[in-house]
């Protein structure tokens, strides 16, 4: 039985151009590690990412990871492991999503959401998880799932779909690799202020949000914190758990009964 680092060294953060996966990597950063960033559109932000990394005195590396493009590409986390020197951290942060209906949905749309979400995840989970073995030093994975990994959303079905299903591969890793030392976890974040959400430029404080108990949407930096619990010594004994980071959100499913005074809620 192998047990992990007392303070991971590095760690690879896929997705870590914009919003939650930009705020983990320096979080990461700022707690030790040296950080492999990757990005699909905005080389631009990632870089920007690469430079707040290189500004707390840890190192960067940077490549381009289109999860469409399977199984290829997930061989660059063997590569920034490699530019790294090994990885001791993986948060699964690459994603995306539609707002069509099931009844307009095409297999296109489909597959795309599904490849990038669940697909691309396995695969850099596996290829991380067989790098931290070979190691022998254990591991911490941290995949970031959704609040509708436990709840479904209307017009939202293929990313229900690969939400619900990374939750259920971060609890069969958890117990497989747990003899390796290698926690497995998901952090299930609400409505968060980023690019997915339109909202990264607006302060979450001051937006409304009547339908969470907190009143308002989440800061990414407030989801990078629980992953950074997630990869530290303290989380030695948490594994296969989905950590809902929602103000309160999910906890209101009995309260949207029959008092809601319209049917807005069906068109999304």
């Amino acid at each position: 039985m192998q047990t992990p680092p007392d303070f991971p060294r590095t760690a690879i953060v896929t997705g870590s151009d914009s919003g939650i996966g930009r705020a983990t990597a320096v979080a990461l950063a700022r707690a030790g590690c040296d950080v492999g960033i990757t990005w699909h559109e905005d080389e631009k932000g990632a870089e920007g990412t690469a430079e707040e990394v290189r500004g707390l005195g840890r190192r960067a590396e940077v490549r381009r990871l289109d999860l469409t493009a399977l199984p290829g590409a997930a061989a660059v986390v063997d590569e920034l492991a490699d530019a790294l020197g090994g990885v001791d951290v993986l948060v699964n942060g690459s994603g995306t999503g539609t707002s069509t209906p099931l009844l307009e949905l095409g297999f296109d749309q489909w597959r795309e959401v599904i490849s990038t979400d669940l697909d691309g995840a396995f695969l850099c989970l596996q290829r991380a998880a067989r790098r931290m073995v070979a190691a022998a030093r254990g591991g911490r994975i941290v995949n970031i799932t959704s609040v509708h990994e436990h709840a479904p959303r209307v017009g939202a079905a293929p990313y229900c779909a690969a939400k619900g299903g990374l939750g259920l591969l971060t609890k069969t890793a958890a117990i497989e690799l747990a003899e390796h030392g290698i926690t497995v976890n998901a952090v299930a974040p609400g409505e968060i202020a980023t690019p997915m959400t339109g909202q990264e430029d607006e302060d979450p404080t001051t937006t409304a949000r009547s339908g969470v108990p907190l009143g308002r949407p989440g800061h990414a930096r407030e989801i990078a914190d629980v992953i950074a619990f997630l990869a530290s010594p303290a989380a030695s004994y948490v594994t296969g758990a989905s950590w809902a980071v929602d103000g309160g959100m999910l906890q209101m499913g009995p309260m949207a009964g029959s008092h809601l005074p319209s049917d807005d809620w069906r068109r999304g």
